[in-house]
């Protein structure tokens, strides 16, 4: 009954006889009323484009707790956007919702996402786009439900009378993604390094594996750019080089690389030595972070009380640093991974700086050159209580935005780019560094997925993205998914391999090469894996000035076809082909056994990059695809600059 407040509480008995009760919970029954605040569309309470009637406000005891309203949506209109989405790149016809989700692996199956962000462009009618003003969840219904409808539903404050506006931009998507940009914020250029072979391995946990695996690279002449190493530290709080040797600071301050000694027979023995090598080499280092600190509930009662992951728990409590409950009681990480750890405010910049403070000698002394910012999407519960005066409802899907820029502020005061490297995000996060898709199998299901979801991601803004490329969990894939997507991922922002951590079992599941190779009993991926890095190596000039315009245009780096011909109904029966920058048309090969793979060429004149072939554009085309060979096709107009970049490789293995 509305208006009414029930109490519940669950009673569970052991087998023993034994009885166990939680405490009481309340729960109140809400209304949706025609009145409860006011609903702008643009400023404006009777926009065109709001449903007569629509509006409705979710009342309970406590305040208005939501709005529901619905647009119009025209027969011929598609929707994309709504931030990093796995699942379609044409959204109508679904019901999704933009709140910051761990969702590890099948993203596409799920519907769930690490980078929502409520905010979508409106293709094929007269162009528009829209932006919920919020940083609460949202809901929304892309014509499921009703086919000329789209349905949004937010979360509020909780008051007696509640606003919200939503932004509407008119016009053509690189229009609509330019305003949203000038609201929220966008990339800034990062060096081009960044589009140089990235490699990882979960188990890479030793300095001699590190150098090893690099040696290797060197040795069967596969070009490497950078080299993140997740498993360098203790993983307690994640700022300490693994047997390092040191004393604890017992008031939580910060070390310098001066306090520490590196055993010779440790994991890291000289640190600074590796990187020092490894800079030599052309190769940059990035390092593993995620905000959060362990605490003597997941290490178990033999770590001492003043061991230094402890007492920095304590000074994080003491000093204000942490994420707190609604009771004002340090928040415990409520999800599987870092179990009841302590999370790190990052939402004030006297607590970003506390926080980076421990990691500084990592970048001004070791030389490290970026940070992967993982594990931001760890805020659980609506009333937690952000250090900027926000609840946990306003404030968690901001966490991921707050540590990149945290991380990225950090490199910038040492003299550095700011690279991190993210999976977590939201509006905003376009501002911060690199991003990536997160965790997923090593499945052509996840591969088809991961395509979709940075051609969606460049949509909403995001330039510097890529993912691990066919996939880094499970059993190693076999060659051909492994080149499928090897070739795919050399024409996207960013090319990554990484592999999950497998408890150093056997056998191992390192996504090198050489390892799938060995793995497959094929000695030929390492040649067109090999070939493929090359290529990249030589395609960096054209990604950095296609990055640069991006940046200056807002025409995405890894354009879905319908961004330039928004009112062409064949692109989008191939949702899978992009345009990397202005003068390339990609279209991975996403199944097994493909022998032949058909894309559509938008018009004008294109030429084959394999072949030298030229070809009309308006239509259709037919190409053969041996498993080394990803179709792509080169404006003739850039050709003469960009034949070069291809010539090399243009004779494929088969």
């Amino acid at each position: 009954m509305a208006g009414v407040t029930y109490r519940y509480r669950f009673v569970a008995r052991s087998a023993s006889g034994g009885e166990h009760t939680t405490p009481w919970f309340e729960v109140a029954a809400a209304v949706w009323d025609s009145d409860g605040g006011s609903l702008t569309l643009d400023g404006e309470v009777d926009h065109p484009l709001l449903v007569p009637g629509s509006v409705r406000w979710l009342r309970g005891p406590g305040g208005v707790a939501r709005v529901r309203f619905a647009l119009r949506l025209e027969p011929q209109e598609h929707v994309v956007g709504f931030g990093e989405r796995f699942d379609s790149v044409d959204q109508r016809g679904r019901r999704l919702d933009a709140v910051v989700f761990e969702q590890y692996k099948s993203q596409g199956r799920h519907g769930r996402t690490y980078l929502p962000m409520p905010f979508a462009h409106v293709i094929g009618g007269e162009g528009w786009g829209l932006h919920v003003r919020t940083t609460r969840r949202t809901w929304l219904d892309v014509g499921g439900s009703q086919p000329d409808r789209l349905v949004v539903e937010a979360d509020l404050g909780g008051a007696e009378r509640e606003r919200l506006d939503v932004g509407i931009y008119r016009g053509e998507p690189e229009q609509v993604l330019r305003a949203f940009g000038d609201e929220v914020g966008r990339a800034e250029e990062l060096p081009s390094w960044v589009f140089r072979l990235w490699a990882s391995g979960n188990e890479w946990n030793t300095q001699a594996i590190v150098t090893e695996r690099m040696d290797t690279h060197r040795d069967l002449g596969i070009p490497v750019g950078v080299v993140v190493i997740e498993a360098w530290s203790d993983e307690q709080g994640i700022t300490i080089f693994r047997d390092a040797r040191y004393r604890v600071t017992t008031d939580g301050s910060a070390h310098e690389a001066g306090d520490f000694t590196y055993p010779p027979d440790g994991a890291w023995p000289d640190p600074k030595a590796m990187i020092d090598d490894l800079h030599s080499r052309g190769i940059k280092v990035v390092l593993w972070q995620i905000p959060l600190q362990k605490t003597e509930v997941d290490l178990g009662p033999d770590v001492p009380q003043d061991s230094q992951v402890l007492v920095d728990g304590r000074a994080m409590v003491a000093g204000g640093h942490a994420v707190l409950e609604a009771d004002g009681s340090p928040y415990h990480n409520r999800g599987w991974w870092f179990p009841r750890s302590l999370m790190a405010d990052l939402s004030t910049q006297r607590s970003r700086d506390w926080w980076t403070a421990k990691r500084r000698y990592l970048v001004e002394d070791l030389d490290v050159d970026g940070f992967k910012t993982d594990g931001g999407e760890h805020a659980w519960g609506h009333d937690l209580r952000h250090g900027d005066g926000r609840r946990g409802d306003e404030g968690n899907n901001l966490y991921p935005v707050h540590y990149a820029r945290a991380f990225g502020d950090l490199l910038r005061s040492a003299g550095k780019a700011p690279v991190t490297f993210s999976r977590a995000g939201f509006t905003g996060s376009q501002a911060h560094g690199v991003f990536w898709a997160g965790d997923e199998d090593s499945t052509w299901e996840a591969f088809a997925h991961s395509v979709t979801a940075g051609i969606t991601a460049a949509a909403c803004g995001i330039v510097y993205w890529g993912w691990d490329l066919a996939g880094f969990s499970g059993p190693v894939p076999d060659a051909e998914l492994y080149l499928r997507a090897a070739a795919a991922a050399a024409f996207m922002p960013v090319m990554q391999y990484h592999s999950e951590f497998n408890h150093h079992r056997r056998p191992l599941r390192d996504r090198t090469p050489w390892f799938v190779a060995e793995v497959n009993d094929d000695p030929t991926v390492v040649e067109v894996f090999r070939r493929y890095a090359e290529l990249r190596e030589r395609l960096v000039p054209y990604l950095a000035e296609q990055a640069r315009a991006t940046i200056a245009t807002d025409r995405p780096l890894m354009r879905g076809l319908f961004f330039d011909w928004p009112t062409e109904p064949a692109v989008w029966q191939a949702p899978g082909q992009f345009l990397l920058g202005d003068d390339l048309l990609v279209h991975p090969v996403t199944e097994p056994g493909a022998t032949t793979w058909r894309t559509f060429l938008p018009p004008g004149s294109w030429v084959d990059a394999w072949t030298g072939e030229v070809h009309e554009g308006g239509r259709t085309v037919e190409r053969p695809v041996p498993r080394d060979v990803v179709p792509v096709y080169c404006r003739a107009g850039r050709w003469a600059e960009l034949r070069g970049v291809f010539a090399p490789t243009a004779d494929p293995v088969g």
